[in-house]
């Protein structure tokens, strides 16, 4: 067997079957939340280094609100789906136990980052006390300013971001590993495509 075919064996059977593969929904739904989730950093960032009274800023401002709005609407729906209609495959048989445990520990803190982000970005704009864009509204004051405790939702929000970057660079690098050096099939569990 030439060294091309040896290759090709290990490419094909790193491949998954369509069975250990979650189905097409959860996949887009994975997808377009990493989507959202590109928008919220980089509009924040963005909003970071620019004059904040421009006009720019604000336009910032809404695509951050919007698209966190939007990730806690799709995270409700990825959680709803995964626990009723979702096929979700089995971890390869070579993975171990505690690998296994770190995986789910992980999913399930992206999950609750997800969930409870949006939540304190809303507490952060309510308790500022002024009218807010969120899409294609104009929200008005709903609550009284209150500096003490929009500084709590401030505080969180700035943590949940940070935790945020640490669970997404770890799950991101552990997909990496299992699809670059383990060849598990891991990796292409989740990817929108199928390899031939």
């Amino acid at each position: 067997m030439t060294t091309d075919q040896v290759t090709a064996e290990r490419l094909v059977a790193s491949v998954p079957a369509e069975g250990a593969r979650f189905d097409q929904t959860s996949i887009a739904l994975h997808w377009l939340t990493v989507l959202l989730i590109v928008a919220q950093f980089a509009s924040a960032w963005l909003h970071e280094v620019i004059d904040h009274e421009t006009s720019f800023a604000m336009v910032l401002l809404t695509m951050h609100r919007t698209t966190g709005g939007l990730t806690w609407i799709v995270v409700v729906a990825r959680l709803v789906r995964r626990r009723y209609f979702a096929h979700l495959p089995p971890f390869p048989p070579s993975m171990p136990k505690l690998q296994q445990w770190v995986a789910k520990a992980n999913e399930y803190g992206l999950y609750a980052l997800l969930l409870v982000q949006p939540i304190t970005g809303l507490g952060n704009v309510l308790f500022h006390g002024r009218p807010f864009s969120l899409l294609i509204w104009e929200v008005p004051a709903l609550l009284a300013p209150s500096p003490a405790i929009r500084g709590l939702f401030v505080e969180a929000h700035e943590f949940g971001a940070k935790a945020l970057v640490v669970l997404i660079g770890l799950h991101a690098g552990a997909a990496l590993f299992h699809g670059l050096v383990l060849r598990d099939g891991v990796l292409h569990r989740m990817l929108p495509w199928t390899s031939r």
